[in-house]
């Protein structure tokens, strides 16, 4: 779930912010942008393809500090560290859907794995290219800035209501 409406009920309530670490970094996306990927994938898509959204990311640090802006507070912001099976950033594609994956300008495309189920011969050869590919994650996409962040946010009509 998204940290934002607990920040913004800690901020109403002149209460720390708390962020569990302040490099973490998560995708930012609207309902808006998910609405829009599920059409694009309807219109673009076959059977069995994944489509992922070139989200933009940004640090925990970052939207903390977007959101104390937008609401004029000088809130304390305390980091409590990280629980327990939490990751420092997400990751959307593995390198091995990379690999196949289509670039389609805001999105990725990746085709359903149709490989041979017979895994004998991967003992034998395997694709050497594979390791050339990174993750698609949250600590290698587009990072939004504070400004950034702040124009983001204010896309949701909750935010704006509250800070108009």
């Amino acid at each position: 779930g998204s940290v934002i409406p607990l920040w913004i009920d800690q901020i109403k309530a002149g209460k720390a912010i708390t962020i569990t670490d302040p490099n973490m970094t998560r995708y930012m996306m609207t309902l808006e942008d998910a609405v829009d990927l599920v059409l694009y994938a309807f219109e673009h898509g076959h059977s069995g393809d994944l489509f992922v959204q070139k989200a933009p990311a940004a640090t925990l640090t970052v939207l903390a500090t977007a959101l104390k802006e937008l609401y004029k507070t000088d809130t304390e912001v305390k980091v409590i560290g990280t629980r327990h099976g939490e990751k420092l950033y997400e990751t959307l594609v593995t390198r091995e859907e990379m690999f196949k994956a289509e670039d389609m300008g805001n999105y990725f495309r990746i085709p359903a794995d149709s490989r041979d189920l017979n895994y004998d011969k991967f003992f034998v050869e395997g694709q050497e290219n594979i390791s050339k590919v990174e993750d698609y994650h949250s600590h290698n996409t587009r990072r939004l800035n504070i400004e950034e962040m702040k124009e983001l946010l204010l896309r949701l009509p909750e935010i704006r209501e509250d800070v108009k």
